[in-house]
């Protein structure tokens, strides 16, 4: 059964589960037996990419480059002073098969950032994501900042969200119309919510490349955080930090050394506010260089 993962990282408790939600998930056997590999897809690690288009394709594939042993995954406040992570070496024809099971396939792509590319090229996307041998669907429309799920949106929040693998991204079609008397299979729920959560409580604990390197970060100004965030919005030191945000661009390794901080939260603290549309990021400040 899935568990409650208690926030460690943020200043609100948990959602409650929704412990049954998951009971008529298909099980990993049966998905995979239901969706075998087709000709022409790609795999990232244990991640399998279907008939995306090439920019977004070349996008992930350089995502799991990075991610491998020597690439560069992510940069944590003792980092931040080096110049950003490059492109990253394309794959290796040694270790990277079309069945992603070759002696260098790693565990699959990081869902923050394929949820990020997906921001990014405003493309549409359907994910399959395990977690204790069961597949959840979600899918992401960027355009109308929404996602589907046969799970609600408490139910998601409620999974070990640092746990969740990333087994299938493939294109998602045009969002089911939502009119009055309509009942869908699926919850429709704020993409900004889920997105805000990912940061804040999953797996990644370093900065997306498109923020990493020598910068100042700064929340743009106007930035409306509550309009999708509701409930879960900013409280206590996350509310202090971005006041002080609002006012004065700063360097990653004066974010991380602020009260309640590390870098760690730091770096989930700009990665949400990047996927809100709220950083203003800036290679040129003089608190970058200095």
């Amino acid at each position: 059964m899935f568990q409650a993962f208690p926030y460690t990282a943020v200043d609100r408790p948990a959602r409650g589960a929704a412990s049954t939600e998951h009971s008529g998930l298909q099980g990993l056997s049966e998905f995979e037996y239901q969706r075998p590999a087709q000709v022409g897809d790609v795999h990232a690690g244990r991640t399998r990419l279907a008939s995306l288009n090439p920019s977004l394709l070349q996008d992930l594939q350089r995502a799991d480059a990075c991610s491998r042993p020597g690439g560069a995954a992510g940069v944590h406040a003792n980092a931040g002073a080096g110049p950003g992570p490059g492109p990253g070496p394309g794959p290796d024809p040694d270790t990277d098969t079309d069945t992603g099971t070759g002696a260098g396939a790693g565990a699959g792509l990081d869902l923050l950032e394929v949820l990020a590319a997906a921001l990014r090229h405003g493309q549409a996307l359907q994910l399959h994501l395990e977690l204790d041998n069961r597949v959840i669907p979600v899918a992401v429309w960027p355009a109308a900042r929404v996602v589907h799920s046969p799970m609600s949106l408490d139910g998601l929040l409620a999974l070990r969200l640092p746990e969740l693998r990333v087994l299938l991204v493939q294109p998602a079609g045009a969002e089911p119309p939502a009119r009055p008397g309509d009942t869908l299979p699926n919850h429709r729920s704020p993409l900004g919510t889920l997105l805000w959560e990912l940061a804040l409580r999953g797996a990644r604990g370093t900065l997306l490349a498109q923020i990493a390197g020598s910068a100042a970060y700064r929340v743009s100004p106007g930035a409306e955080l509550g309009a999708e965030l509701g409930d879960l919005g900013l409280v206590g030191t996350l509310a202090a930090a971005v006041e002080r945000l609002r006012r004065d661009s700063r360097p990653l390794r004066d974010i991380a050394a602020w009260p309640g901080f590390d870098p760690d939260r730091a770096c989930r603290l700009l990665n949400g506010l990047y996927l809100q549309a709220a950083l203003i990021v800036s290679h040129n400040h003089p608190q970058a260089l200095g």
